[in-house]
């Protein structure tokens, strides 16, 4: 057997281990995100923030390449058998396939897989271990939406109504600096801030109705160029918490959230609060009749208008230079999110996103004079 068939097994095996490990050992996983893990954003997210484009995007376009030619190189082996050069060659590219394979399983294991089974936010929170109801829910709803209400009226708009923002750039160094200064609160959340980049594909973001990626394989925060611009200042904060270990989907949105509302900047701020509105907003809506729904302080149009997620025009553009369908791409989008969330413990898969609401009311404990 070749030393480097060896090496290959063995990295396998020790991820496989390591994988096991992770899943059984809560203890384990909470060590290696808070000692072994923060390598791989400050020194691999430190490299590839140097990048302006996403790098973890194109690595997927090769990913399609490099199975695409070993597609080829399969077929043609049909008519080439006979060609001791071409066996040899095609022997080499799998092999190189085998070794990449490996690779990225090792990966995986240290940069996605265990992050999944380290120990909840939620046991870090006030209200852990506390039961909320309906009062609790509405208040939060309320507090909330009274909040974006004001907002809205006090953002600094153009003519044609849309919120003025800064550049590109600098709504990334202010996600980066937003996150750096909610690590006070949550001690993980310290160190290398990755640059959050555009997604060159973003048209197929959109047709997949989302709007942030984190990419494991590259150590980027990565967000949807197309849509609204106030879904981008939470998105940026959300997708660069998960390259600090919180892998969980409600937990993003919780830190996301947090950091945008700590943020001295009023867009910034404004975001955060949009950022969660639908999660607080439908729960209490399912929560209650629709009189009873009525009765309290509504979302007001305006406010509705800034959390939109794509613009009409931007959605006539991608449908006519998509080559793929929306419910299609909507549809794999959905179906490989949940997968993947139940393939690694979390039971509620999609959904998961929605439990924010319960961490939002751990975190507040009853005391929303922040929103005023």
């Amino acid at each position: 057997m070749r030393v480097s068939t060896k090496i290959c097994i063995a990295l396998f095996a020790f991820a496989g281990i390591f994988d096991l490990v992770a899943v059984t050992s809560r203890t384990f996983s909470d060590w290696f995100i808070d000692h072994i893990f923060p390598v791989f954003p400050g020194v691999y997210g430190r490299l590839t923030s140097l990048v302006p484009f996403s790098v973890g995007e194109w690595m997927v376009v090769l990913a399609i390449a490099l199975l695409a030619l070993f597609l080829v190189l399969i077929l043609l082996l049909v008519f080439l058998h006979r060609r001791q050069g071409y066996r040899h060659f095609v022997l080499r590219y799998v092999r190189f396939l085998v070794w990449a394979s490996c690779l990225v399983f090792l990966e995986m294991s240290m940069t996605c897989v265990v992050l999944y089974h380290a120990t909840p936010l939620e046991e870090d929170l006030s209200g852990y271990g506390k039961t909320y109801d309906l009062e609790d829910l509405t208040n939060l709803r309320d507090a909330l939406v009274k909040k974006c209400n004001t907002m809205a009226a006090q953002m600094p708009r153009d003519a044609d109504g849309t919120i003025i923002t800064g550049s590109g750039k600098e709504m990334q160094e202010e996600a980066r600096a937003a996150v750096q200064n909610l690590s006070t609160e949550f001690p993980r959340l310290s160190g290398f801030q990755v640059r959050p980049k555009p997604m060159y594909f973003s048209w197929l973001m959109c047709q997949g109705y989302m709007q942030g990626y984190y990419f494991p394989f590259s150590m980027e925060a990565n967000y949807n160029d197309l849509m609204e611009v106030m879904n981008k200042p939470f998105t940026m904060c959300h997708e660069i918490s998960h390259t600090h270990g919180y892998l969980f989907e409600d937990e993003a949105n919780l830190l996301g959230y947090l950091a945008c509302v700590e943020s001295d900047d009023p867009v910034f701020q404004y975001s955060g609060y949009l950022g969660i509105l639908n999660y607080v907003n439908n729960d209490f809506y399912a929560a209650v009749s629709r009189d009873e729904y009525e009765s309290h302080v509504a979302v007001s149009d305006l406010v509705w208008t800034d959390a939109e997620f794509v613009s009409s025009d931007t959605w006539d553009q991608v449908e006519e230079a998509s080559p793929l369908e929306t419910e299609t791409v909507h549809e794999a989008a959905d179906t490989s999110l949940d997968v993947t969330l139940k393939a690694n413990g979390v039971s509620s898969g999609k959904l998961s996103y929605t439990h924010v609401v319960g961490l939002l009311l751990m975190y507040y404990d009853g005391d929303l004079s922040a929103f005023e």
